[in-house]
Protein backbone atom coordinates (compact mmCIF):
# COMPACT_ATOMS: atom_id res chain seq x y z
CA UNK A 1 0.00 0.00 0.00
CA UNK A 2 1.20 3.53 -0.79
CA UNK A 3 2.39 5.77 2.01
CA UNK A 4 1.17 9.36 2.42
CA UNK A 5 2.32 12.25 4.60
CA UNK A 6 0.53 12.31 7.96
CA UNK A 7 -0.52 15.92 7.45
CA UNK A 8 -2.28 15.00 4.19
CA UNK A 9 -4.15 12.16 5.88
CA UNK A 10 -5.23 14.41 8.73
CA UNK A 11 -6.41 17.14 6.36
CA UNK A 12 -8.63 14.96 4.15
CA UNK A 13 -9.96 12.41 6.64
CA UNK A 14 -12.91 14.59 7.76
CA UNK A 15 -14.08 14.85 4.15
CA UNK A 16 -14.11 11.07 3.58
CA UNK A 17 -14.92 9.43 6.88
CA UNK A 18 -18.35 7.77 6.37
CA UNK A 19 -18.62 9.51 2.96
CA UNK A 20 -20.29 7.77 0.02
CA UNK A 21 -17.81 7.32 -2.84
CA UNK A 22 -17.93 5.66 -6.26
CA UNK A 23 -14.71 4.77 -8.07
CA UNK A 24 -15.02 3.77 -11.73
CA UNK A 25 -12.06 1.76 -12.97
CA UNK A 26 -11.33 1.12 -9.31
CA UNK A 27 -9.70 -2.27 -9.89
CA UNK A 28 -7.06 -0.75 -12.19
CA UNK A 29 -3.62 0.69 -11.64
CA UNK A 30 -4.45 4.15 -10.26
CA UNK A 31 -7.98 3.26 -9.17
CA UNK A 32 -6.97 0.42 -6.85
CA UNK A 33 -4.46 2.65 -5.06
CA UNK A 34 -7.13 5.33 -4.67
CA UNK A 35 -9.60 2.78 -3.29
CA UNK A 36 -6.98 1.64 -0.75
CA UNK A 37 -6.56 5.22 0.41
CA UNK A 38 -10.30 5.94 0.57
CA UNK A 39 -10.98 2.83 2.64
CA UNK A 40 -8.17 3.72 5.04
CA UNK A 41 -9.80 7.15 5.44
CA UNK A 42 -13.11 5.59 6.46
CA UNK A 43 -15.12 6.09 3.26
CA UNK A 44 -17.95 3.83 2.05
CA UNK A 45 -16.77 2.82 -1.42
CA UNK A 46 -18.41 1.23 -4.43
CA UNK A 47 -16.10 0.15 -7.23
CA UNK A 48 -17.22 -0.52 -10.81
CA UNK A 49 -14.79 -2.07 -13.29
CA UNK A 50 -15.20 -4.30 -16.33
CA UNK A 51 -11.77 -5.88 -15.65
CA UNK A 52 -10.74 -5.44 -19.30
CA UNK A 53 -7.35 -4.08 -18.24
CA UNK A 54 -7.19 -5.10 -14.60
CA UNK A 55 -8.16 -7.83 -12.16
CA UNK A 56 -10.26 -7.80 -9.04
CA UNK A 57 -7.61 -9.12 -6.66
CA UNK A 58 -6.79 -5.87 -4.87
CA UNK A 59 -10.43 -4.86 -4.47
CA UNK A 60 -11.46 -8.41 -3.51
CA UNK A 61 -9.14 -8.27 -0.52
CA UNK A 62 -10.78 -5.04 0.64
CA UNK A 63 -14.30 -6.42 0.16
CA UNK A 64 -13.35 -9.41 2.30
CA UNK A 65 -11.86 -7.21 5.03
CA UNK A 66 -14.51 -4.46 4.94
CA UNK A 67 -17.75 -5.95 3.55
CA UNK A 68 -19.85 -3.22 5.20
CA UNK A 69 -17.87 -0.43 3.53
CA UNK A 70 -16.62 -1.80 0.19
CA UNK A 71 -18.66 -3.24 -2.67
CA UNK A 72 -17.61 -4.28 -6.17
CA UNK A 73 -19.70 -4.17 -9.35
CA UNK A 74 -18.31 -6.11 -12.30
CA UNK A 75 -19.43 -4.16 -15.33
CA UNK A 76 -18.78 -1.34 -17.77
CA UNK A 77 -19.67 2.29 -17.18
CA UNK A 78 -21.53 1.98 -20.50
CA UNK A 79 -23.86 -0.63 -18.97
CA UNK A 80 -26.87 1.14 -17.45
CA UNK A 81 -27.76 -1.76 -15.16
CA UNK A 82 -24.22 -1.99 -13.81
CA UNK A 83 -24.17 1.76 -13.24
CA UNK A 84 -27.43 1.58 -11.32
CA UNK A 85 -25.82 -1.01 -9.06
CA UNK A 86 -22.69 1.09 -8.65
CA UNK A 87 -24.72 4.17 -7.70
CA UNK A 88 -27.00 2.32 -5.26
CA UNK A 89 -25.52 4.55 -2.62
CA UNK A 90 -27.45 3.23 0.35
CA UNK A 91 -24.57 0.75 0.70
CA UNK A 92 -22.52 1.21 3.81
CA UNK A 93 -24.70 0.54 6.82
CA UNK A 94 -24.46 2.52 10.01
CA UNK A 95 -22.57 5.78 9.98
CA UNK A 96 -22.96 6.36 6.23
CA UNK A 97 -23.37 10.10 5.77
CA UNK A 98 -26.39 10.37 3.50
CA UNK A 99 -26.71 14.13 4.01
CA UNK A 100 -23.98 14.87 1.47
CA UNK A 101 -23.84 13.98 -2.20
CA UNK A 102 -21.36 11.31 -3.17
CA UNK A 103 -17.92 11.88 -4.63
CA UNK A 104 -17.31 10.03 -7.90
CA UNK A 105 -13.77 9.41 -9.11
CA UNK A 106 -13.94 8.50 -12.80
CA UNK A 107 -10.86 6.48 -13.71
CA UNK A 108 -12.48 4.09 -16.19
CA UNK A 109 -10.74 4.64 -19.54
CA UNK A 110 -9.09 3.25 -22.61
CA UNK A 111 -5.74 4.67 -21.58
CA UNK A 112 -3.40 4.11 -24.50
CA UNK A 113 -2.61 6.40 -27.44
CA UNK A 114 -1.57 3.53 -29.78
CA UNK A 115 -4.65 1.48 -28.83
CA UNK A 116 -6.91 4.47 -29.45
CA UNK A 117 -5.43 4.86 -32.94
CA UNK A 118 -6.18 1.19 -33.64
CA UNK A 119 -9.62 1.29 -32.02
CA UNK A 120 -10.87 4.90 -32.06
CA UNK A 121 -14.51 3.93 -31.60
CA UNK A 122 -13.78 2.02 -28.42
CA UNK A 123 -11.69 4.88 -27.05
CA UNK A 124 -14.51 7.34 -27.73
CA UNK A 125 -17.18 5.08 -26.25
CA UNK A 126 -15.37 4.64 -22.93
CA UNK A 127 -13.56 7.97 -22.58
CA UNK A 128 -16.32 10.29 -23.84
CA UNK A 129 -19.68 8.51 -23.82
CA UNK A 130 -18.61 6.85 -20.58
CA UNK A 131 -18.24 10.25 -18.94
CA UNK A 132 -21.79 11.08 -20.01
CA UNK A 133 -23.00 7.85 -18.36
CA UNK A 134 -21.18 8.75 -15.14
CA UNK A 135 -22.60 12.27 -15.07
CA UNK A 136 -26.13 11.08 -15.71
CA UNK A 137 -25.83 8.39 -13.02
CA UNK A 138 -24.68 11.01 -10.52
CA UNK A 139 -27.49 13.35 -11.54
CA UNK A 140 -30.03 10.56 -11.04
CA UNK A 141 -28.52 9.93 -7.60
CA UNK A 142 -29.26 13.52 -6.59
CA UNK A 143 -25.99 15.25 -7.44
CA UNK A 144 -22.54 15.42 -5.97
CA UNK A 145 -18.98 15.86 -7.20
CA UNK A 146 -17.08 14.22 -10.06
CA UNK A 147 -13.30 14.07 -10.11
CA UNK A 148 -12.40 13.25 -13.71
CA UNK A 149 -9.13 11.62 -14.71
CA UNK A 150 -8.07 13.60 -17.77
CA UNK A 151 -4.75 13.69 -19.59
CA UNK A 152 -1.84 15.89 -20.58
CA UNK A 153 -2.29 14.50 -24.10
CA UNK A 154 -4.97 17.12 -24.78
CA UNK A 155 -2.17 19.71 -25.12
CA UNK A 156 -0.74 17.83 -28.07
CA UNK A 157 2.47 19.40 -29.36
CA UNK A 158 1.98 22.81 -27.73
CA UNK A 159 5.23 22.34 -25.82
CA UNK A 160 6.98 20.32 -28.53
CA UNK A 161 9.43 22.96 -29.66
CA UNK A 162 9.99 25.06 -26.56
CA UNK A 163 9.76 22.43 -23.85
CA UNK A 164 7.96 25.04 -21.73
CA UNK A 165 5.48 23.89 -19.06
CA UNK A 166 1.91 23.42 -20.26
CA UNK A 167 -0.53 25.74 -18.52
CA UNK A 168 -4.22 24.97 -18.30
CA UNK A 169 -5.34 28.00 -20.31
CA UNK A 170 -3.38 27.26 -23.50
CA UNK A 171 -5.54 26.05 -26.43
CA UNK A 172 -5.73 22.24 -26.61
CA UNK A 173 -4.34 20.41 -29.63
CA UNK A 174 -5.21 16.69 -29.40
CA UNK A 175 -3.14 14.49 -31.72
CA UNK A 176 -4.82 11.13 -31.12
CA UNK A 177 -8.31 9.70 -30.62
CA UNK A 178 -7.35 9.15 -26.98
CA UNK A 179 -6.54 12.84 -26.50
CA UNK A 180 -9.69 13.95 -28.33
CA UNK A 181 -11.88 11.69 -26.21
CA UNK A 182 -10.32 12.98 -22.99
CA UNK A 183 -10.91 16.58 -24.08
CA UNK A 184 -14.53 15.73 -24.88
CA UNK A 185 -14.90 14.35 -21.37
CA UNK A 186 -13.71 17.65 -19.91
CA UNK A 187 -16.26 19.55 -22.00
CA UNK A 188 -19.02 17.25 -20.77
CA UNK A 189 -18.09 17.95 -17.15
CA UNK A 190 -18.13 21.70 -17.76
CA UNK A 191 -21.53 21.53 -19.47
CA UNK A 192 -23.15 19.33 -16.82
CA UNK A 193 -21.78 21.65 -14.13
CA UNK A 194 -23.37 24.66 -15.80
CA UNK A 195 -26.69 23.01 -16.69
CA UNK A 196 -27.29 20.73 -13.72
CA UNK A 197 -25.17 22.12 -10.91
CA UNK A 198 -22.88 19.10 -10.53
CA UNK A 199 -19.53 19.89 -8.95
CA UNK A 200 -16.63 18.80 -11.13
CA UNK A 201 -12.88 18.97 -11.51
CA UNK A 202 -10.72 17.50 -14.27
CA UNK A 203 -7.21 16.43 -13.36
CA UNK A 204 -4.83 16.33 -16.33
CA UNK A 205 -2.34 13.58 -15.48
CA UNK A 206 1.22 13.65 -16.77
CA UNK A 207 2.74 10.18 -17.34
CA UNK A 208 1.68 8.36 -14.20
CA UNK A 209 3.74 5.35 -13.08
CA UNK A 210 4.10 3.09 -10.07
CA UNK A 211 3.36 -0.33 -8.58
CA UNK A 212 0.46 -2.31 -10.12
CA UNK A 213 0.99 -0.78 -13.58
CA UNK A 214 0.93 -3.55 -16.16
CA UNK A 215 4.04 -4.48 -18.12
CA UNK A 216 2.54 -7.51 -19.92
CA UNK A 217 0.85 -5.62 -22.74
CA UNK A 218 1.76 -4.40 -26.19
CA UNK A 219 0.48 -1.02 -25.00
CA UNK A 220 2.42 -0.95 -21.73
CA UNK A 221 3.61 2.47 -20.57
CA UNK A 222 7.29 3.21 -20.82
CA UNK A 223 8.35 2.69 -17.20
CA UNK A 224 6.81 -0.77 -16.64
CA UNK A 225 8.01 -1.80 -20.10
CA UNK A 226 11.56 -0.64 -19.25
CA UNK A 227 11.45 -2.30 -15.82
CA UNK A 228 10.28 -5.64 -17.17
CA UNK A 229 13.04 -5.84 -19.76
CA UNK A 230 15.82 -4.48 -17.56
CA UNK A 231 15.09 -6.88 -14.70
CA UNK A 232 15.38 -9.68 -17.27
CA UNK A 233 18.77 -8.31 -18.36
CA UNK A 234 17.35 -7.10 -21.68
CA UNK A 235 17.79 -3.63 -23.21
CA UNK A 236 14.82 -1.27 -22.99
CA UNK A 237 13.18 -0.24 -26.26
CA UNK A 238 12.87 3.48 -27.01
CA UNK A 239 10.60 4.63 -29.83
CA UNK A 240 12.34 7.63 -31.38
CA UNK A 241 15.72 9.13 -30.49
CA UNK A 242 15.16 9.22 -26.73
CA UNK A 243 15.49 12.98 -26.52
CA UNK A 244 11.74 13.39 -26.10
CA UNK A 245 10.85 14.46 -22.56
CA UNK A 246 8.06 13.60 -20.16
CA UNK A 247 6.90 14.71 -16.73
CA UNK A 248 6.89 11.34 -14.97
CA UNK A 249 4.58 11.40 -11.97
CA UNK A 250 4.55 8.75 -9.25
CA UNK A 251 1.11 7.31 -8.55
CA UNK A 252 1.09 8.40 -4.89
CA UNK A 253 1.25 12.02 -6.03
CA UNK A 254 -1.74 11.40 -8.31
CA UNK A 255 -3.77 9.71 -5.57
CA UNK A 256 -2.98 12.68 -3.34
CA UNK A 257 -4.36 15.03 -6.01
CA UNK A 258 -7.58 13.01 -6.27
CA UNK A 259 -8.09 13.01 -2.52
CA UNK A 260 -7.57 16.77 -2.39
CA UNK A 261 -9.88 17.36 -5.35
CA UNK A 262 -12.66 15.36 -3.76
CA UNK A 263 -12.21 17.01 -0.36
CA UNK A 264 -11.73 20.71 -1.05
CA UNK A 265 -14.69 22.88 -0.10
CA UNK A 266 -13.70 25.79 -2.36
CA UNK A 267 -13.94 24.47 -5.91
CA UNK A 268 -14.74 26.76 -8.86
CA UNK A 269 -17.16 25.55 -11.52
CA UNK A 270 -15.71 22.88 -13.84
CA UNK A 271 -12.17 23.34 -12.54
CA UNK A 272 -9.16 21.96 -14.44
CA UNK A 273 -5.69 21.34 -13.01
CA UNK A 274 -2.48 19.71 -14.22
CA UNK A 275 -1.13 16.93 -12.02
CA UNK A 276 2.53 16.23 -12.54
CA UNK A 277 5.92 16.45 -10.89
CA UNK A 278 6.79 19.72 -12.63
CA UNK A 279 10.09 18.32 -13.88
CA UNK A 280 10.94 17.02 -17.37
CA UNK A 281 13.08 13.92 -17.99
CA UNK A 282 14.21 12.58 -21.34
CA UNK A 283 13.67 8.91 -22.13
CA UNK A 284 17.42 8.48 -22.46
CA UNK A 285 17.93 9.89 -18.96
CA UNK A 286 15.06 7.77 -17.65
CA UNK A 287 16.73 4.64 -19.02
CA UNK A 288 20.00 5.61 -17.32
CA UNK A 289 18.35 6.17 -13.95
CA UNK A 290 16.38 2.95 -14.14
CA UNK A 291 19.46 0.97 -15.14
CA UNK A 292 21.30 2.30 -12.08
CA UNK A 293 18.43 1.34 -9.77
CA UNK A 294 18.10 -2.13 -11.32
CA UNK A 295 21.84 -2.56 -10.81
CA UNK A 296 21.51 -1.51 -7.14
CA UNK A 297 18.50 -3.73 -6.42
CA UNK A 298 19.20 -6.85 -8.44
CA UNK A 299 22.85 -6.77 -9.47
CA UNK A 300 22.07 -6.70 -13.20
CA UNK A 301 24.96 -4.88 -14.89
CA UNK A 302 23.70 -1.45 -16.01
CA UNK A 303 26.27 -1.38 -18.81
CA UNK A 304 24.65 -4.42 -20.37
CA UNK A 305 21.20 -2.87 -20.76
CA UNK A 306 21.73 0.07 -23.05
CA UNK A 307 18.58 1.10 -24.94
CA UNK A 308 17.55 -0.15 -28.36
CA UNK A 309 15.89 2.40 -30.65
CA UNK A 310 12.90 1.93 -32.94
CA UNK A 311 10.90 4.41 -35.08
CA UNK A 312 8.80 6.95 -33.20
CA UNK A 313 5.14 6.10 -32.61
CA UNK A 314 2.33 7.91 -34.35
CA UNK A 315 0.39 10.41 -32.24
CA UNK A 316 3.00 10.85 -29.52
CA UNK A 317 4.27 14.32 -28.65
CA UNK A 318 7.87 15.43 -28.44
CA UNK A 319 7.88 17.21 -25.08
CA UNK A 320 5.43 17.26 -22.18
CA UNK A 321 5.86 19.16 -18.92
CA UNK A 322 3.28 20.28 -16.37
CA UNK A 323 2.89 23.65 -14.81
CA UNK A 324 1.48 22.69 -11.39
CA UNK A 325 0.93 26.18 -10.01
CA UNK A 326 -2.84 26.01 -10.44
CA UNK A 327 -3.00 22.65 -8.62
CA UNK A 328 -0.98 24.13 -5.80
CA UNK A 329 -3.32 27.10 -5.44
CA UNK A 330 -6.59 25.30 -6.09
CA UNK A 331 -6.03 22.02 -4.28
CA UNK A 332 -2.99 22.50 -2.09
CA UNK A 333 -1.26 19.87 -4.22
CA UNK A 334 2.47 19.38 -3.73
CA UNK A 335 4.32 16.30 -5.07
CA UNK A 336 5.91 14.49 -2.14
CA UNK A 337 7.60 11.60 -3.98
CA UNK A 338 10.55 12.35 -6.26
CA UNK A 339 11.15 10.63 -9.58
CA UNK A 340 14.04 8.51 -8.26
CA UNK A 341 12.11 7.51 -5.13
CA UNK A 342 9.15 6.51 -7.27
CA UNK A 343 11.32 4.58 -9.71
CA UNK A 344 13.00 2.68 -6.87
CA UNK A 345 9.65 1.70 -5.36
CA UNK A 346 8.26 0.73 -8.76
CA UNK A 347 11.24 -1.41 -9.75
CA UNK A 348 11.17 -3.10 -6.35
CA UNK A 349 7.50 -4.00 -6.94
CA UNK A 350 8.13 -5.36 -10.44
CA UNK A 351 11.05 -7.40 -9.14
CA UNK A 352 8.83 -8.87 -6.41
CA UNK A 353 6.20 -9.80 -9.01
CA UNK A 354 8.81 -11.57 -11.14
CA UNK A 355 10.18 -13.45 -8.14
CA UNK A 356 6.69 -14.44 -6.99
CA UNK A 357 5.91 -15.77 -10.46
CA UNK A 358 9.13 -17.73 -10.54
CA UNK A 359 8.54 -19.23 -7.08
CA UNK A 360 5.04 -20.36 -8.10
CA UNK A 361 6.28 -21.95 -11.29
CA UNK A 362 4.88 -19.14 -13.42
CA UNK A 363 1.27 -19.90 -12.43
Amino acid sequence: MLRFPSELVASVRPAYEHRRVVVTGGAGFIGSHLVDALVSLGAHVRVIDDLSNSNASYVADLVELEPDRVAFVHGSILDKAAMRDAFALDHGGKGNRSDRGPVVFNLAAVGSVPLSIEQPGRAWDVNATGVLRVLEALRAAGGGRVVQSSSSSIYGDRGATSGEPCQEDIPPCPLSPYAASKLAGEHLLATWSRCYGLESVSLRYFNVFGPRQRADSAYAAVIPAFASRMLAGKPPVIFGDGQQTRDFTFVANVVQANLLAGATSTLPDSAIANIGLGHATSLNRLAEQMADIVDEQSGVDAASIKPQYQPARQGEVRHSLASIERARGLLGYEPFTTLREGLAETIHWHRAQIEAGASSGGQ
